[in-house]
């Protein structure tokens, strides 16, 4: 089992984006897209939450900190990548704004084809061999067939066959999720999973990243008088990631050979598995937290 993983490592990651693109575009219609010209304001204050403030606050910490160049990746890619499907169903379970959320997924989908190889290359251009080009060719048509291809796909059988849409999506989150779990097995099987690899002063900077992310989610968007369903949007769009696209992009980065490891990519994949499970939890807590508050107020500025 885990030699056959190691084999095909690349192939579990493409398939489980492949699968979680496919649901998020079975829920998707054209109508989604264009309420963002409705609310511009509070569309464009996503994007550039996910794309500028998200990388600076990664930037911050890479410059200030002494993490060790793994885990300096493996931030430099959760900066890089969007907002995941699951924040959507957050943004919903927290009776947030979930076109808002569903339409700032999806533009931030578009944009990283060529915003994340930009971003990668920006952050951690400094930590790799001298000899590493950023393959950012590559790293454009695998967002665009594993990303944008079955997201389309996906608003294609929910337009063709609507009945059977949510039936289509749920069985390929499963799927997705499924694709995780082998990705985790294969991986501790491996031995890539190891906490001894990792001093507690870096776990707890890695710690301090994903917290700084999930204040500013929830605190920054207070200061531009939005709707409360929108801050909640918002908030799930910068601490859940798509950490599926960073599985992808981590295997892109550094390609398995077999009978080699490779610690700097065992560390960059543990700190995403570890912002994995922090958004997991961040966002079952914003949950509760937003359902015990009112609906449909607009927050003051801050002075």
């Amino acid at each position: 089992m885990i030699a056959w993983y190691i084999e095909y490592e690349y192939w579990v990651a493409a398939v489980q984006l492949v699968l979680a693109m496919l649901g998020m575009g079975a829920g998707l219609q054209i109508a989604d897209f264009k309420k963002v010209a409705m609310q511009p304001k509070a569309a464009t204050i996503g994007l550039l939450m996910q794309l500028i403030v998200v990388p600076l606050i990664a930037l911050g910490f890479i410059m200030l900190t002494n993490l060790p160049p793994g885990m300096v990746i493996g931030i430099a890619i959760v900066a890089s990548i969007p907002g995941g499907t699951v924040s959507n169903i957050f943004t919903f379970m927290a009776r947030g704004n979930v076109p808002l959320s569903i339409s700032i997924t999806a533009l931030t989908s578009v944009a990283c084809l060529v915003t994340t190889p930009m971003i990668l290359d920006f952050l951690i251009s400094d930590y790799m061999t001298d000899s590493f080009v950023m393959p950012a060719t590559k790293v454009a048509i695998e967002i665009g067939l594993c990303l944008l291809l079955p997201l389309g796909l996906g608003m294609a059988f929910l337009k063709r066959f609507p009945h059977y849409a949510e039936r289509f999506s749920n069985l390929c989150v499963k799927g997705s999720l499924a694709g995780i779990g082998m990705i985790v097995i294969g991986s501790l099987g491996a031995g890539r999973l190891n906490f001894a690899n990792a001093s507690g002063d870096d776990i707890a900077v890695l710690c301090g990243f994903i917290l700084s992310l999930s204040l500013v989610g929830i605190w920054l968007t207070k200061g531009f008088g939005l709707a409360s369903e929108d801050n909640r949007a918002i908030e799930m769009e910068v601490v859940v990631r798509n950490i599926n696209l960073g599985f992808l992009l981590k295997v892109s980065l550094f390609p398995i050979v077999a009978g080699e490891s490779n610690p700097v990519a065992d560390m960059a994949l543990f700190s995403m598995l570890l912002y994995g499970a922090w958004q997991l939890a961040m966002g079952i807590f914003l949950i509760f937290w937003r359902r015990r508050q009112p609906m449909s107020t607009v927050v003051k500025p801050m002075n």
